[in-house]
């Protein structure tokens, strides 16, 4: 009781914050929404895209790219809600977080599905609006992605996590987000299939291969047919294992405090 109790504040605290910024939605499906209608017309007509594993027939571009913008949205509402526990440890309320009497696992972990359960809405409304500007999801493709984009929204979150672990000043995370954002997303299967990108370049398709965006999205764009990709979803759990992992390692006071001690 005390641990759901714990998880309900946390993510009752989570949803206040979403509520009150406004922009925060806005800016969440504006950018996906770029791609989705400008910047597909050009990747359509460079790539010729029409005959993509494991799909045997012919699909639009953007019907391709539409796993790889929800989890877009993932990763930055991740990035960002990281951001946010930065700026939370500078203010001093993460401090009173971990004086709560609960594992520092299950406190941390509550952070992390609370902005993933933010990031999954986020998602299902730019899905939403694909489905009216003409973008074909069968009403069961629409109920399994949720499962997916709750296993990338954690696997993103914990990584999140684990960076706002290492960086302790608010500006310097700022940064070291675009180091993280868009390698992980342009090094991916998001915008263009992995043997589109052999064909160009064997090393950054093996570099594609192993990024753990791409498992989510391969994950995210099996469940939009209702099909099961099972090696996708375990390296997607493996990586959110070892991010978890690392990032509580990472928030141990004893370690903090060993390391003010040498500075």
């Amino acid at each position: 009781m005390p641990v759901l109790i714990a998880i309900r504040a946390i993510l009752h605290r989570e949803f206040l914050r979403f509520w009150g910024q406004k922009g925060r939605l806005v800016s969440a499906l504006v950018r996906p929404m770029v791609w989705l209608f400008v910047f597909a017309a050009g990747f359509r007509a460079a790539l010729g895209l029409s005959i993509t594993p494991p799909y045997q027939t012919y699909i639009t571009y953007e019907t391709y790219i539409l796993p790889g913008l929800l989890a877009m949205i993932c990763l930055f509402n991740g990035m960002q809600s990281s951001l946010s526990l930065v700026y939370d440890r500078e203010m001093g309320s993460m401090r009173l977080l971990m004086t709560a009497p609960l594992p520092r696992s299950v406190l941390l972990l509550s952070k992390v599905f609370a902005g993933t359960c933010v990031s999954v809405v986020q998602a299902l409304a730019f899905l939403g609006v694909a489905v009216l500007w003409g973008i074909d999801v069968a009403p069961l493709g629409g109920m399994s992605v949720i499962p997916a984009l709750v296993l990338t929204g954690m696997m993103l979150g914990a990584l999140g996590l684990l960076l706002s672990s290492l960086i302790r000043q608010l500006e310097n995370f700022a940064g070291t987000m675009n180091f993280v954002i868009f390698p992980m997303f342009f090094l991916s299967s998001a915008l263009y299939p992995l043997w589109k990108m052999a064909e160009s370049s064997p090393v950054l398709a093996r570099i594609c291969a192993v990024n753990p965006f791409t498992q989510g999205v391969e994950m995210i764009r099996f469940a939009l047919y209702a099909q099961w990709n099972g090696p996708a979803i375990l390296w997607t759990l493996l990586a959110t294992v070892v991010f978890s992992i690392l990032a509580v390692w990472g928030y141990d006071p004893a370690r903090a405090l060993a390391g003010a001690k040498r500075g």
